[in-house]
């Protein structure tokens, strides 16, 4: 068995998993479940970045989604103590609007697996090394890179501004 077989099927069995997990997210009643869920969506999302050979998007990923930031979902998750009681019912409107945009998806995807697409990697192996991606961010995208660091100021500021104690 071939190298690129291996990758193929590693590619397609992560795919998979990437995807189970990610249903599993939204169908979770419990919202810790959820949240153990959306961090096995992360490491399979991760396990692409190395067959991409991108270690260190591999190792930001890993540090900063499935670490940093689901752990503090987690616990924000328990100091609210969400449970069914607490829980808003949603009217089926409301339900439509969210099946909607996942229809579309399945659809959209359907469609790719159905295009028969080739799987090919633009811009060589080295891609992901952390060389290559610093230069390929100051260079060709500076512009959306400026844009969304004030984008991720303003987000910090608004939950600071959110979760500030109004003064009475």
């Amino acid at each position: 068995m071939n190298a690129d077989l291996l990758t193929e099927y590693a590619f397609y069995g992560l795919s998979f998993l990437a995807i189970a997990c990610a249903l599993m997210v939204v169908l979770s009643r419990n919202p810790v479940h959820s949240v153990l869920y959306l961090i096995m969506t992360f490491f399979c999302i991760g396990g692409h970045y190395l067959l991409l050979n991108a270690q260190f998007l591999f190792a930001v990923h890993i540090m900063v989604y499935a670490g940093a930031i689901m752990v503090l979902f987690l616990y924000v998750i328990m100091m609210l103590n969400l449970n069914k009681e607490s829980e808003p019912r949603r009217e089926f409107m409301t339900k439509l609007l969210f099946a909607l945009p996942a229809g579309l998806l399945v659809l959209v995807l359907s469609g790719a697996v159905g295009a028969n697409a080739e799987m090919t990697i633009q811009g060589g192996q080295q891609i992901g090394l952390v060389e290559n991606l610093g230069d390929v961010l100051f260079k060709q995208f500076l512009l959306p890179f400026e844009i969304s660091s004030v984008l991720f100021l303003a987000g910090m500021v608004g939950a600071v501004l959110l979760g500030k104690r109004e003064v009475k």
